[in-house]
C-alpha cells in the first residue's frame, strides 16, 4: 500500500483555506477547544441512564459528574466537582501518586462507580467519600478526615463504602455511621488493600482489593515492599529541593512482597490464599466468581513467560491452577477474563498467532475457540448472557481502525460489526442486555458520544459535540488537515502502517520541512484514524508536515509484529523509523534535509536513538523524558521485554544511550524532563546533560520545576512545552 509520491500528492492538496489561524494560546483555555466529550461513561444497572465525567466549560482543570436518561430530555449536572472540591486542599503523596499512575490530571469528580442495584453513585472527590442517592436526587458527604480516603468504592450490592487510608482498608455502611478498620498495622513499607508501585504503573492494576459479590467479604492485598532498594530521587520544585528516597524496583532486583488475603465481613478469621511457593511473582488480576464461591487469581511468573489462572476457595485459601499461558517472549496481563454465571468462562489467547476469544469449562479446558482469523481482538467489553453473546473490540478490518463487535460465544460464527468503519470506538456496555454507550472519533470528527442498542442502532446522544457553527473548534475547521495512510516494508517483509498530514494551504510544487512524531515503544500505536490532539495543529499552521509510523513491537497486529523487539528493544524500531524518514526524502515535496523528531517517554528515548543513528536523516529532535538505560528503569516494564541485565547483558549495552552520544550532531538536541518524575527519574536526562558537557557539545535544555511525567503538567505548562518546541524547530528546521 505504499502510494507513489505523485498520487499521495494529489490525496493531499489543500484547498484554499478561509478559516482562521488558531492562536496557540486558544489550544489550552477554557472552554475544551476539542469540544465538551463524555469520559468515564457508564449505564446505570436498571439501564434508564448514563452517566460520565466532563470538563467544565469554565475550567479546564475541572470535572464534574453529569447524567442522561435513555428516555430522552437534556443532560443535567448531578455533582458540580468546584463546589465538592476545596480549592485549598492539599493531596496526600498516595494519592497523587496513584493519580500520576492512572493519568488523572484534573480535580472534582475524577473518577465514580454505581452500586449494582443502580440505588447509589459513589464519587471521591480530593481525599473525601461522597455518596450520591438516586432516589432522593442527593448527595451526601460520607467523610471528612485530615487524610485522603484512597481506591474508594462502593460495595457491589450497595450495603458498604470501602476505602484505604494510611494504608489500612475502612468499610462503613453506605446509609451512614461509624468507620470499621478491617486491617490495621499498615504502614508506608507494608500496606493493605493497596497497589504497589509496579502494578499501578506497569500492569493497569490500580487496585489491591475486591468485594465479592455477596457482600460479605473482601479479597485484598499485603505489600511488602521492605526488600525493594531506595533509589535517591532528586526532585526540584520552584522554592527548593529534596532527595525522596524511593522505592522503586530496577530490573535484576527485588520486587516488592505481594500476598493475598480474604478478609470476612463478619469478624471472622482472615484467610491468606496459597499463591504457591515461589514468591517472587506478580499478582496480574484478581476475580471472583458470579456466585462468589470461586476466587479466581492470575499469577505472573517473575520472567513473565507464564501465567497462571487460579482457582481459590476463599474460605481455605487454598486453589489449583486450572489455566495456564507459556510464551517463549512474554505473556501480556489483559482484563479478558470473563466468569460467567454456569462456571465456565471466557479467556483471550494468543496461542494462534493473533489475540483471540475462547471459552473454556470451569476446569480450564478448552471449550471452543470464539474467534479466529488474521486480526487481533483488543479486549471484551461485555458480556450478554443471556444471549450468549460476547462484545468486544478488535482491529479487524486495519490496524489503524478500531470497531465494535459481537459474536455467540456458543455458537461462534463470523463476529457481526456493532459500529460502523473509519474511525476510532470505545465503548462501556451494560451488564444486561447488550446495549452500550458508545465514542466515536475519526481525524475530522472530535469525540461523539452516544447511547446504542445491542444491535449498534443509536439511541440518542449524550455529547453529540458535532464540528459545527457554535463549536469551540468550528472557526479553524477548514484548517484540519486529514491525514494520509499507506505502508511501507520493514527489512523483513512487514507492512509498517503511516500517516501524514500537511499543513493548512499546502502546495505539492513546494517543499517542507517534516517532524516525524514518534512513540515506538510497545503497547502503544501513533498511527490510527482518530481525532488528534489540537496541539498539533500549531506545528502544522508553523508550516510542518507531521509523519508518524507504527514499528515493529508496536500493538494491533499479529504477535510475531509485536515480539519482534524481544530482548533488543532499541534496535529493530529505530531500522524502521529511518525506512520512514527515507521515505520521506522520496517525496517530492519534502525537504530531505530538514526533517526532524520529537516524542515524549519511550518517544523521548527513540528521538536520541534516531538522532544518534549511523548517517542519521534527522537534523533537530525534541526528546521529551527520555528513558536512556534501561538498569535504570523498572522491573515489570523492562523485564518484560529485556530480560535481566544479568541474562541478557548484550542487549542492555545496545539499547544503551549515552555511549551513542558521539554521533549527536552539535546544537541538534531539546532535552526536557519534568524535575519531580518518579517514572522515568530525572537521573536518565542528567545522564546525558553530563556525557554531552564532557564532550564539549552544544545542546539544549528545558526542565519544568515539580512536575512529574504525566502529572502537574497544567495548561500553561503544556503550552510553555509546545511553544519551546516550535520555536526550537523552526529556528533548527527552516530556512533563514
Amino acid at each position: 500500500m505504499k502510494l507513489a509520491p505523485a498520487a499521495l500528492a494529489a490525496l493531499l492538496v489543500a484547498a484554499p483555506v478561509m478559516a482562521e489561524t488558531l492562536p496557540p494560546q486558544r489550544i489550552f483555555e477554557s472552554p475544551d477547544i476539542s469540544g465538551p466529550r463524555a469520559k468515564g461513561v457508564r449505564l446505570s444497572p436498571d439501564g434508564r441512564s448514563v452517566t460520565y465525567i466532563k470538563t467544565r466549560a469554565d475550567d479546564l482543570t475541572v470535572t464534574d459528574l453529569w447524567i442522561a436518561d435513555v428516555a430522552g430530555g437534556e443532560p443535567r449536572l448531578l455533582l458540580d466537582g468546584k463546589k465538592l472540591a476545596p480549592a485549598e486542599r492539599e493531596l496526600s503523596e498516595a494519592e497523587k501518586a496513584r493519580r500520576e499512575r492512572a493519568g488523572v490530571a484534573t480535580r472534582g469528580v475524577v473518577d465514580y462507580a454505581w452500586d449494582q442495584l443502580g440505588k447509589l453513585i459513589l464519587a471521591p472527590v480530593e481525599g473525601d467519600v461522597w455518596v450520591y442517592d438516586v432516589a432522593a436526587g442527593q448527595a451526601r458527604q460520607l467523610t471528612r478526615t485530615d487524610g485522603d480516603e484512597i481506591d474508594a468504592k462502593i460495595s457491589p450490592k450497595g450495603g458498604f463504602v470501602s476505602y484505604v487510608r494510611d494504608d489500612n482498608l475502612y468499610v462503613m455502611p453506605a446509609a451512614g455511621g461509624a468507620e470499621r478498620a478491617l486491617t490495621t498495622g499498615g504502614s508506608e513499607l507494608k500496606s493493605w488493600g493497596t497497589a504497589e508501585f509496579i502494578a499501578q504503573e506497569e500492569m493497569d492494576r490500580h487496585t489491591g482489593y475486591w468485594w465479592s459479590p455477596d457482600d460479605k467479604a473482601i479479597a485484598l492485598a499485603f505489600v511488602d515492599q521492605t526488600g525493594v532498594d531506595i533509589v535517591d530521587r532528586p526532585e526540584v520544585n520552584a522554592t527548593g529541593a529534596r532527595v525522596v528516597p524511593q522505592r522503586y524496583p530496577r530490573p535484576g532486583r527485588p520486587n516488592a512482597k505481594v500476598d493475598l488475603y480474604v478478609q470476612p465481613l463478619d469478624g471472622g478469621a482472615r484467610v491468606k490464599v496459597d499463591l504457591g511457593p515461589d514468591a517472587d511473582i506478580y499478582l496480574g488480576r484478581v476475580d471472583w466468581s458470579k456466585d462468589g464461591k470461586t476466587l479466581y487469581v492470575q499469577r505472573e511468573s517473575r520472567d513473565q513467560r507464564r501465567l497462571d489462572l487460579l482457582a481459590v476457595d476463599p474460605k481455605t485459601g487454598q486453589g489449583k491452577v486450572i489455566l495456564t499461558e507459556t510464551s517463549p517472549h512474554w505473556v501480556d496481563l489483559t482484563d479478558d477474563f470473563k466468569p460467567l454465571k454456569d462456571g465456565t468462562f471466557l479467556w483471550s489467547s494468543e496461542t494462534s498467532g493473533f489475540r483471540h476469544l475462547y471459552l473454556h469449562a470451569a476446569d480450564g479446558k478448552v471449550i471452543r475457540q470464539v474467534t479466529r482469523g488474521d486480526w487481533p481482538v483488543d479486549q471484551v467489553e461485555g458480556v450478554d448472557e443471556a444471549t450468549k453473546r460476547v462484545i468486544f473490540s478488535a482491529f479487524k478490518d486495519k490496524p489503524i481502525e478500531r470497531r465494535i463487535y459481537s459474536v455467540s460465544y456458543a455458537k461462534p460464527g463470523e463476529p457481526k460489526a456493532l459500529t460502523p468503519a473509519g474511525g476510532t470506538w470505545t465503548v462501556t456496555v451494560a451488564d444486561k442486555g447488550g446495549a452500550f454507550a458508545g465514542t466515536y472519533e475519526d481525524p475530522k470528527t472530535p469525540p461523539q458520544t452516544a447511547l446504542y442498542r445491542a444491535d449498534g442502532t443509536r439511541v440518542r446522544w449524550i455529547e453529540e459535540n458535532a464540528l459545527k457553527p457554535g463549536h469551540p473548534f468550528w472557526p479553524y475547521a477548514d484548517r484540519l488537515r486529514e491525514p494520509a495512510f499507506g505502508t511501507i516494508k520493514a527489512a523483513d517483509g512487514s507492512d509498517l502502517w503511516w500517516s501524514l498530514r500537511t499543513p493548512p494551504g499546502f502546495d505539492a510544487s513546494k517543499k517542507y520541512p517534516v517532524i516525524v512524531q514518534v512513540y515506538g515503544g510497545p503497547g502503544s500505536a501513533r498511527v490510527g484514524a482518530n481525532w488528534h490532539t489540537p496541539e498539533d495543529q500549531i506545528l502544522l499552521d508553523a508550516g510542518y508536515i507531521l509523519f508518524r509510523l507504527d514499528n515493529r513491537g508496536t500493538p494491533h497486529r499479529a504477535t510475531s509484529f509485536k515480539t519482534a523487539i524481544d530482548r533488543r528493544m532499541g534496535q529493530l524500531e529505530v531500522d524502521d523509523q529511518i525506512a520512514g524518514a527515507k521515505y520521506l526524502q522520496s517525496l517530492p515535496y519534502v525537504d530531505g534535509h530538514r526533517i526532524g523528531v520529537s516524542g515524549w517517554s519511550y518517544g523521548g528515548y527513540m528521538t536520541l536513538l534516531m538522532l544518534t543513528a549511523p548517517d542519521s536523516p534527522f537534523k533537530a529532535g525534541v526528546a521529551g523524558a527520555p528513558v536512556t538505560d534501561w538498569k535504570l528503569y523498572d522491573t515489570h516494564y523492562t523485564e518484560r521485554f529485556m530480560g535481566t541485565p544479568q541474562d541478557n547483558a548484550e542487549g542492555y549495552a545496545k539499547s544503551e544511550v549515552v555511549n551513542r552520544l558521539g554521533r549527536l550532531k552539535p546544537g541538534s538536541l531539546l532535552l526536557v524532563h519534568g524535575m519531580a518524575d518518579d517514572n522515568v527519574t530525572f537521573d536518565h536526562s542528567t545522564r546525558v546533560l553530563f556525557a554531552l558537557q564532557a564532550q564539549g557539545k552544544p545542546f539544549e535544555t528545558m526542565v519544568y520545576p515539580g512536575l512529574r511525567h504525566r502529572g502537574g503538567w497544567t495548561p500553561m505548562n503544556r503550552m510553555h512545552r509546545a511553544q519551546q518546541m516550535v520555536e526550537f524547530f523552526d529556528r533548527k528546521l527552516k530556512a533563514p
